[in-house]
């Protein structure tokens, strides 16, 4: 099934599809391309729960909020530590994705609230 997420969506922040996330005690999460975060941001992951009989892992970072750190375009840590959770399974079907949604930033950089496109 394809699903699609915007590359330059008029309104920022925009979502991003979550590919993989880390156990680790500062996760790393892979999105499906280019993300355009910048470090400092302050993001919700939302974690899609059941399709039929399939759940998708790592339930436990359902609606968590952490600030990130970028790696690269794609790649970023977040201060949250999923060491004891499930691990990230994508399951066989499934009509919902994981996603990642920029909701602030640390208030000494303010630097993502000048990128509006508008």
């Amino acid at each position: 099934m394809a699903v699609y997420a915007i590359r330059n969506p008029t309104y920022l922040p925009a979502m991003r599809i979550i590919t993989s996330i880390t156990q680790d005690v500062r996760a790393l999460i892979t999105t499906s391309f280019n993300n355009n975060f910048i470090s400092g941001e302050i993001v919700r992951i939302t974690m899609p729960f059941k399709h039929g009989y399939y759940t998708w892992g790592m339930q436990q970072i359902n609606q968590l909020k952490g600030t990130i750190n970028v790696i690269n375009g794609t790649q970023f840590y977040i201060d949250i530590d999923t060491t004891n959770f499930d691990p990230f399974v994508t399951p066989e079907l499934y009509n919902q994705l994981p996603y990642v949604v920029p909701i602030g930033e640390v208030n000494e950089i303010l630097t993502a609230a000048t990128r509006n496109v508008l």
